[in-house]
């Protein structure tokens, strides 16, 4: 593999394309089915149809890597949200294709 096939990686190891998972905080329920969470210090809204989560419990939301800006990582949970690379845990670490060689 050359560099250039490589994903960007951090220093922690957190690569383009990998699975992690952010908590977050519920703040309010906003209507029935859905509920308003904080992600270390963004405010969004998420569904939560089968559980009935409270104010104040902690859920994960997973998403993948998409880019890793120095000490900053942007998740897609829907929405693109960039958080603290330290408030983000690797679910599944993405593993490139391995390429085949023609043998003759």
């Amino acid at each position: 593999m050359t560099p250039a096939d490589a994903a960007p990686e951090s220093e922690h190891g957190n690569k383009v394309g990998d699975e992690v998972a952010v908590m977050a905080t519920v703040l309010k329920r906003v209507t029935k089915d859905r509920v308003s969470v904080s992600i270390p210090g963004l405010p969004h809204s998420v569904i939560d149809p089968a559980t009935r989560l409270t104010r104040g419990q902690q859920m994960e939301l997973s998403g993948d890597v998409t880019r890793i800006d120095g000490d900053k990582v942007t998740v897609s949970l829907g929405p693109m949200v960039t958080v603290d690379l330290d408030k983000v845990r690797v679910v599944q670490s993405r593993v490139p294709p391995k390429r085949r060689t023609v043998r003759m």
